[in-house]
């Protein structure tokens, strides 16, 4: 997501530099490629426009700030005004209130709803609300059954819908359930169509005539680009939404919808889906994206996820076997799959500042997916006894590894002389003050706490 916009602003960037005032000309012909960017990113064509004057404006005939370069300077301009187009600030759903808070999904067929509507239930079951699913989709072929199994493995309440009562009826009785029972959030999965017609929008508003509605979430697929805004601009003028969640963030998806549709609808997009897991939702913050279409990396996301998945007894404990080199391949493998409960490696370098720079080097290494994922069969291949003695391993137990993992002998070979490379810089390491030690938690500085 947006890492061709993020290149292609990049090379205009880096083409200003060099000169010592911010011109008319050389702003203007950096911002038509700004504009050619933002339009091959699938940017609607007058978000694009009216952006491209606005930091023209701006930027225009400004003196070089002291210490800054005119490409930085541009950049803090662009920067300002991307996070404008975002949405400004990030948006929360409301919680307060009225209880128990009901949301509704809405949004065509396909987009995603069902899946996002128990990513949602978890992240808030996660901060302590107790939340209550409504299958309310009665057309689709087993959509019902598809939010029970979701509640399933979510451990999360679902209304027992049938598709023989009526969506509203449906929202009906299950507000009454949740005030029996102290459910406090209510998420209404209701039903999609292949377009927006006539048929759909009559049953959400009936819905929304008679329950109150906390939240109305436009769900979206970013894949669609264009089309997303414009469904998402016809929801709103029906239904008057009140935010808008983006899936398959994670993919293809170019941006274009991203950076259009609070400048079209006027609603800013509130969360968006990274991924296939059902902890795969995020806050989105507009600050944030920005910061990455612009190559700056999103240190404050990756914090959090480091911190979401980081079991802080357990890293103490790791830093307790990494002062003694006891670092075994047991404690690799859960290292490995640590990293890969905060995303694909992917999404976790493009959080980090200034790596497209690195990507563009001729020989930088590419992140693989695959290497992981190999690595982690081979590791469990292995006994528990190899896992924490990796000098036992010999010629027969590594052909029987690469046989049990579906690799081969080189492989393990290769995986093994990884480790033992990470040792001995591990040992290297070792009573050099603040190396170890450092990886405990540490309080972040002011402006980087939550």
């Amino acid at each position: 997501m947006f890492e061709n916009l993020t290149d292609r602003l990049e090379g205009v960037f880096k083409r200003l530099r060099g000169h010592g005032i911010l011109t008319e000309e050389n702003i203007q012909e950096a911002m038509g490629e700004v504009r050619m960017a933002l339009l091959e990113a699938d940017v609607n064509f007058k978000v694009a426009k009216d952006f491209v004057a606005t930091v023209t404006r701006k930027a225009v005939g400004q003196e070089v700030a002291q210490s800054l370069a005119p490409g930085q300077q541009v950049i803090k301009v662009v920067h300002e005004e991307l996070v404008a187009l975002l949405g400004g600030n990030t948006e929360l759903i409301r919680l307060d209130g009225r209880q128990p808070v009901t949301i509704m999904m809405a949004g065509l067929q396909g987009s995603g709803k069902t899946t996002t509507s128990g990513k949602l239930a978890k992240m808030l079951r996660d901060k302590g609300r107790r939340p209550y699913l409504v299958p309310a989709d009665i057309y689709r072929p087993a959509a019902i059954e598809q939010l029970r199994i979701l509640g399933e493995r979510l451990d999360i309440p679902v209304h027992p819908s049938t598709g023989e009562t009526k969506p509203v009826d449906i929202c009906r009785q299950a507000l009454a359930v949740a005030e029996t029972k102290n459910y406090d959030t209510l998420i209404i999965d209701t039903a999609g169509r292949l377009h927006v017609d006539e048929a759909l929008m009559n049953e959400l508003k009936e819905i929304q005539s008679a329950i109150h509605l906390s939240e109305v979430l436009f769900v979206a697929d970013a894949m669609t680009g264009q089309d997303a805004v414009t469904v998402a601009d016809k929801f709103n003028q029906d239904l008057e939404i009140t935010g808008v969640i983006l899936t398959k963030m994670e993919g293809d998806a170019r941006g274009g919808a991203a950076l259009s549709i609070k400048n079209v609808t006027g609603k800013p997009i509130k969360f968006v889906g990274m991924g296939e897991g059902l902890d795969a939702l995020e806050i989105f913050h507009p600050d944030r994206a920005a910061s990455r279409i612009l190559g700056m990396g999103d240190v404050l996301t990756l914090i959090e996820k480091a911190e979401a998945v980081v079991d802080q007894k357990k890293a103490d404990k790791l830093a307790q076997k990494l002062k003694k080199s006891q670092f075994s391949l047991e404690d690799f493998l859960e290292q490995i799959q640590q990293i890969k409960k905060m995303g694909s490696l992917q999404q976790i370098l493009g959080m980090i500042p200034g790596i497209n720079k690195l990507k563009q080097l001729k020989d930088a290494p590419q992140p693989d997916e695959k290497e992981l994922v190999k690595t982690e069969a081979i590791i469990c291949s292995m006994t528990l006894k190899e896992r924490r003695n990796h000098q036992i391993i010999s010629s027969g137990r590594r052909q029987r590894i690469a046989d049990g993992s579906g690799t081969t002998v080189m492989d393990v070979n290769r995986v093994l002389k990884s480790y033992t490379a990470m040792l001995k810089m591990m040992k290297k390491m070792r009573g050099k003050p603040g190396l170890v030690s450092g990886m405990k938690r540490r309080k972040l500085p002011k402006g980087l706490r939550k």
